[in-house]
């Protein structure tokens, strides 16, 4: 059963979701909240799979619901997935480095509602389509950081290959695939990067496969 969380402060909205998700049998909500204060706690109460987090809201943002977390090591099992009525959000970038595992546009379908729940729960990566352009766009205009390249440096090149991939939108099945290895190999690689790279989630893999340079906006892997 996926435990879910839901912090919005529209009441009407939340509602929504709810109905929605319970609707299904392995998906269940054990907690509401109107803001990120509210969400923060009922976190750290209820402990969910799954925490769906509203980027504007009183009293605490997102962003910062998203970081403290993040921030706390009981709530490591706890994946954040951004929910927004803006496809390209000035603030997506921060909320990926806050350590969101995903972000979602609340324009999308019911059924794509539910898989891309499916999808954050079981831990793999979830960018709206228009979320991923406008990353895109923003690594075309800006240079990436070398922040992360001294981590970037411990990677093997079957590591390095697997990042690329997984940052390109690949399930572990299709990098195994691509790389012509089983799929357990693929996420052992896959999972060893994101250690070598203190990555919280795939999700952040996006962000740092751009920040190294490892993937570029025009040429695709360097």
């Amino acid at each position: 059963m996926i435990r879910v969380l839901l912090v919005d402060d529209q009441p009407l909205l939340r509602s929504g979701f709810r109905a929605l998700l319970e609707a299904e049998d392995d998906i269940t909500v054990v907690a509401e909240a109107a803001d990120g204060k509210q969400g923060v706690d009922l976190a750290r109460m209820c402990r969910p799979d799954l925490a769906l987090v509203d980027i504007r809201m009183p009293v605490m943002d997102g962003i910062e619901t998203t970081r403290r977390i993040a921030a706390d090591p009981d709530l490591a099992a706890v994946r954040v997935v951004i929910l927004t009525n803006y496809g390209d959000d000035e603030h997506v970038f921060q909320a990926l480095r806050a350590g969101a595992a995903g972000f979602l546009v609340k324009d999308i379908t019911p059924d794509d509602f539910l898989h891309a729940v499916r999808v954050a729960a079981r831990g793999d990566a979830l960018l709206a389509p228009s979320v991923t352009r406008m990353l895109i766009s923003r690594y075309v205009s800006e240079p990436p950081g070398g922040g992360v390249n001294r981590f970037v440096a411990e990677l093997t090149n079957r590591e390095r290959e697997a990042v690329v991939l997984a940052a390109r939108g690949l399930s572990n099945d299709e990098i195994a695939a691509s790389m012509v290895i089983s799929p357990s190999t693929a996420k052992t690689h896959v999972n060893r990067a994101m250690t070598k790279l203190r990555a919280r989630d795939r999700a952040q893999l996006v962000v740092f496969a751009y920040e190294s340079g490892l993937l570029s906006p025009r040429t695709g892997a360097r």
